[in-house]
């Protein structure tokens, strides 16, 4: 017997399958071979057909379920994990009615910043524990203010997930943690913010009706079933933003533990049980996977943007075939790259820079002395940098990380970037080969209350490696605060 889960990511769309005995992983993989295509009809502007997802789950699906050579109807329940904040619409005849305007498109930003002034911080900083920002609920208010004859049309927004919840189970409906990464859950009076939603303008029946994580959620309808392979009848049983996800796949629950992510975009990812936070730009704050109106667990979220897609950009760029080599590369470069210095921020407006579309920059280039390995080694530094100026962030705002997790992803398989950030934060980060489709998996076989055995899942199959600090810290020390300061010099031009 069997468990299945998804990640629907921006890049491509994994699936899982895990023993439902022993949540022994048995088989990962993607659709499509390559990368799903982004579409930027304008600059800084991000989206993606949620067919195309669709499309590709339903493949995969197959792919799997042949390729391993198991029973369809030994499979039990889905869990479905999925690119943060994305806006989904649909009409009344559930029918689709434009590209999904993705996480890392910045066009409601001036949306988001104008709510906040007008709303005040002393109302969206109790109530939402975030400014409105730049999130599904402002893109929705975009729709409304630029595209009016769709908005008119349209009778649900939905997450991504939801989107995928809904091709599978022909139900609409959501999540209280979903509802957050859209600033769309009050925390403080607990239900949905209708009040933001009235700001804007919007309709509070758009909202779809909630649905609890760890309960059925409901079931795998025929035409979905010929559509995928899977068996009809089965529940899904768990939905969650990636990040979330990420971190319960790292068995990341607990207040004090933080789980590090290393894909296109780079995460820290902390849990907490403060209501209260110092930070509503910088750093979100969302319902976590295990969030309870009696027990609310909350997420501390900051992200870069401009993480593992900048080294898949060099990579694309200089036509080398793999990353092992680039890797191998930056290791014959020493420490600080020679005086190279990489800002990565070139994936849309980073909100740890407060909404600031940087921009990547490569500062100090000699070009008597630099040469390809010199760029991926200070493209990996410079990530690992931004991730140490996140961790700086969070702390100013409260965190005490006491365990660090990060999975045997992208970034976080090259010894320069995972030494060079456990040497600047001062703790050593445990690496686990996981992925976030094996979390979502594991999760749709958990019943409410028992997220304890996420602990014996992590630690027993997956732990591979635990990276250490540098004894000698002080040449790292030196290389970024090279970093910082052109960091600084840059954003201070930019004002």
């Amino acid at each position: 017997m069997y468990y299945i889960g998804y990640d629907i990511g921006s890049s491509s769309v994994k699936v899982a399958l895990v023993d439902a005995k022993n949540n022994k992983n048995v088989a990962v993989l993607s659709e499509p071979d390559g990368e799903m295509p982004i579409d930027a009809p304008h600059p800084d502007w991000a989206e993606q057909n949620p067919e195309m997802w669709w499309k590709h789950l339903c493949q995969a699906t197959k792919r799997i379920i042949l390729e391993n050579k198991i029973d369809p109807q030994h499979i039990l329940a889905v869990g479905i994990s999925y690119q943060m904040h994305g806006l989904v619409l649909v009409d009344r005849h559930q029918k689709l009615l434009r590209d999904s305007i993705i996480w890392c498109d910045s066009r409601a930003v001036a949306i988001g910043d104008q709510a906040a002034k007008d709303i005040g911080v002393q109302k969206y900083g109790t109530h939402l524990l975030n400014a409105p920002g730049n999130f599904t609920a402002s893109k929705l208010k975009w729709v409304k203010e630029n595209e009016p004859t769709i908005y008119a049309q349209a009778a649900y927004y939905m997450l991504p997930g939801d989107y995928i919840a809904f091709k599978l189970t022909n139900e609409i409906r959501t999540t209280k943690n979903g509802l957050s990464e859209g600033m769309l859950w009050d925390y403080k009076e607990k239900k949905v913010a209708d009040w933001l939603l009235d700001h804007y303008g919007i309709a509070p029946s758009m909202t779809p009706s909630l649905v609890e994580n760890f309960e059925d959620q409901g079931s795998i309808t025929e035409k979905a079933a010929l559509a995928t392979g899977l068996p009809i009848g089965i529940p899904i049983r768990y939905r969650a933003g990636d990040q979330p996800n990420n971190a319960l796949a790292l068995n990341v629950l607990r207040p004090g533990e933080v789980a590090a992510t290393g894909g296109t975009s780079g995460v820290l990812f902390a849990v907490t049980d403060r209501n209260t936070s110092q930070e509503f730009s910088r750093v979100n704050h969302f319902a976590h996977v295990n969030y309870t109106v009696e027990n609310p667990v909350i997420g501390s979220l900051l992200c870069i943007n401009g993480a593992g897609i900048q080294y898949s950009w060099l990579k694309n760029l200089t036509r080398i075939r793999d990353f092992n080599t680039m890797n191998s590369l930056s290791a014959e470069v020493a420490v600080g790259s020679e005086g190279l210095v990489n800002l990565p921020f070139g994936n849309g407006s980073e909100r740890m820079l407060n909404n600031c579309n940087l921009g990547t920059h490569f500062c100090n280039l000699n070009l008597n002395l630099h040469n390809e390995a010199h760029l991926f080694r200070a493209a990996l530094e410079g990530i690992a940098f931004s991730f140490a100026y996140g961790m700086e962030i969070m702390k100013t705002d409260g965190l005490d990380a006491q365990i660090i997790r990060a999975g045997n992803d992208n970034l976080f398989r090259s010894e320069i970037f995972s030494t060079t950030l456990a040497t600047l934060i001062k703790q050593p980060i445990t690496i686990y080969n996981t992925t976030g489709a094996i979390g979502a998996a594991r999760a749709a076989g958990l019943e409410k209350g028992e997220l304890d055995r996420m602990k014996a899942h992590v630690n027993q199959h997956d732990k591979v490696a635990e990276i250490n600090p540098q004894s000698d810290s002080q040449i790292y020390q030196d290389a970024y605060q090279n970093w910082k300061n052109t960091l600084e010099h840059q954003l201070k031009k930019e004002q």
